[in-house]
Order: structure tokens, then C-alpha cells, then sequence
């Protein structure tokens, strides 16, 4: 039962989460483009608070359920986990936003652009995991 409370009672806190941004300040919770912020923006207060918001998050759940974090069992080197996180960052800024932006709050206002970008975003998701693991899946 744990294995479906707990990332339903995750989704409801993160739509609460993106519906309370959204309603209060007028922004949408597109990760990269709060973390973008958090460097560059004049706002930055709002941004590091929510950032900060998330870690803590985290590592309250963590604490209180003693479920593991997913980055504790991965095997993967190091470089792979940098370079995947660079390729998100590059495809997050030509896409002009990540998969909480346009995934969660831009087809939560139904937006056709969203739309697009999320089923890009979940198809080379699909198409990765498929080349990865039937390609590469010897050596990784």
C-alpha cells in the first residue's frame, strides 16, 4: 500500500505546490527555469526558497520514511551522470523549459505548446532507455 500513498501524496504536494506558485506570484514551477533564475534573475529570493523547499523536502521524507534516495543506488559512473545531466540542461533551454514546466503546469493550463513538448520529452525518453539498454546495456 506504501508503494502507492506515498507517490500519490508526492503528486498531490507538487500540484499543490505548482497551483500555490502560479496563484500567488504568477509564476509557473518549471524547475530549470527557477534554478535558471536563481542564478541570473533580479527575483531570486522566491526562487532559492523554493529550491531550497525541495531539498529539504526530500531529505524530510527520507529521514521520516527511511525510504532511500535514487541517487544512493545507482551504479553509473560519475561522467555518465554528468554528461546526462548536461544534456537535460541543453535540451531544457532549445525546449524552453523541463518536464515540471510543460509537463505539469503547462498541460495543467492546457497548453498546446506543452503538449508537443511534453509527448517530445516522453517519446526520446522511451527511445533512450530502448537504445541504452538494447545498444550500450553490455557496457554501462
Amino acid at each position: 500500500m506504501e508503494q502507492f500513498i506515498l507517490p500519490t501524496l508526492g503528486g498531490l504536494l507538487i500540484g499543490i505546490a505548482s497551483v500555490l506558485l502560479l496563484a500567488t506570484l504568477g509564476r509557473v514551477a518549471g524547475i530549470s527555469g527557477i534554478v535558471w533564475g536563481a542564478i541570473a534573475a533580479p527575483d531570486r529570493h522566491w526562487r532559492w526558497l523554493f529550491l531550497i523547499g525541495l531539498v529539504a523536502g526530500t531529505a524530510l521524507m527520507h529521514i521520516t520514511t527511511g525510504i532511500a534516495i535514487p541517487a544512493e543506488h545507482t551504479d553509473a559512473p560519475l561522467l555518465l551522470i554528468t554528461l546526462a545531466g548536461v544534456l537535460v540542461g541543453l535540451g531544457t533551454r532549445i525546449g524552453n523549459g523541463c518536464t515540471s514546466g510543460h509537463g505539469i503546469c503547462g498541460l495543467g493550463r492546457l497548453s498546446v505548446r506543452s503538449l508537443v513538448a511534453t509527448s517530445v520529452f516522453m517519446a526520446t525518453g522511451v527511445i533512450t532507455v530502448a537504445v541504452v539498454r538494447h545498444l550500450f546495456g553490455s557496457i554501462l
